[in-house]
């Protein structure tokens, strides 16, 4: 395809991102009874919502089924093509349906519409035209109306298709605070990658990977260095004879001693520790050490059980998970 006109790319963007910003805005209208019917509907039903579409509608219904699912609200992705084809089956007298389209008027939704009155469940309509087919027949009407798609031939889902993603992010997050879903019920559902990670991977879960550096405060210099060289972490805790925390000695103390060019042979580990060692409970979330380390500068905490110190988790082991 040939296009021999000169175009402002940046123009272009920046239009398509201000038309669709402007439909956004828009919806903001479109939150009336009907919305909050929908909310309270969907967070007393007992059953799952099934949320169905045809073309784009269909993409956009599965992101927010997606969203849904990962946010304590079951749902289920049912394509409106092939619904009429032996997928109805999977309604269950319990689910409620939702239907996106933005015409209401496509043949499949047409079809789709009557079976799934005829079963008795509550319909939802995302509906660019509250007066279509669809829109007429639903229970429940959720307004996504645009004034024009961003494509330049009015033709392209693209504005129509940005609304319907933003009234399911607003019925989501709706749904979230209505169950008064947490932080901890989302890693649940996101326990893997780094995002789960960051939910509910705790301090001691890379902590006990190593070994605990520690010496006593009467340790020899040679003590130190072996310790720290052994344990591989830069680092090495100072306790008392009764195992409490007294300081930290790095590496960098090691070498910052060193350039004083004084005499080593009598050194010991309290000469050269540094007090008030920074320190998190192994309880704590592996991300909030990322957070103190950040906050101080620093690559290591030790790592605490109440008072007792129980090792080292290094900002390499924060790297390694794919938290940072």
């Amino acid at each position: 395809m040939k296009n021999n006109q000169i175009i402002n790319i940046g123009q272009v963007a920046r239009r398509t991102i201000a038309m669709e910003a402007s439909a956004i805005n828009d919806l903001q209208q479109f939150i009336d009874a009907d919305f909050e019917k929908v909310v309270e509907c969907i967070a007393q039903c007992e059953g799952r919502l099934v949320v169905t579409g045809i073309g784009k509608s269909a993409i956009i219904a599965q992101k927010i089924v997606a969203t849904l699912n990962s946010t304590g609200t079951p749902a289920l992705f049912m394509h409106a093509a092939d619904a009429i084809h032996g997928d109805l089956g999977m309604i269950r007298e319990e689910d409620i349906v939702m239907c996106i389209s933005k015409s209401g008027t496509s043949a499949e939704i047409k079809v789709l519409v009557p079976l799934v009155k005829n079963f008795g469940n509550t319909l939802i309509a995302m509906v660019g035209n509250p007066h279509s087919f669809l829109g007429t027949a639903a229970d429940y009407v959720l307004n996504t109306s645009v004034s024009k798609e961003a494509c330049p031939n009015n033709l392209a889902p693209t504005t129509s298709t940005t609304a319907q993603l933003v009234m399911g992010d607003a019925l989501a997050v709706c749904l979230i605070e209505w169950h008064g879903f947490t932080a901890a019920d989302f890693a649940k559902f996101h326990p893997g990658g780094a995002l789960g990670k960051k939910l509910y991977l705790k301090v001691n879960d890379l902590s006990k990977l190593h070994q605990a550096p520690q010496v006593l405060l009467d340790s020899s210099l040679r003590e130190v260095i072996v310790e720290i060289s052994s344990k591989m972490l830069g680092v090495t805790a100072v306790l008392d004879e009764n195992g409490i925390l007294q300081g930290i000695i790095t590496d960098g103390d090691l070498r910052r001693m060193l350039e004083k060019n004084v005499p080593t042979a009598a050194v010991t580990a309290k000469d050269i520790m540094s007090l008030y060692p920074k320190t998190i409970q192994q309880d704590q979330l592996a991300i909030n050490a990322l957070e103190m380390m950040r906050q101080h500068d620093i690559t290591q905490l030790l790592v605490m059980d109440g008072i007792r110190y129980q090792g080292i988790i290094h900002l390499h082991d924060l790297i390694r998970e794919g938290i940072i």
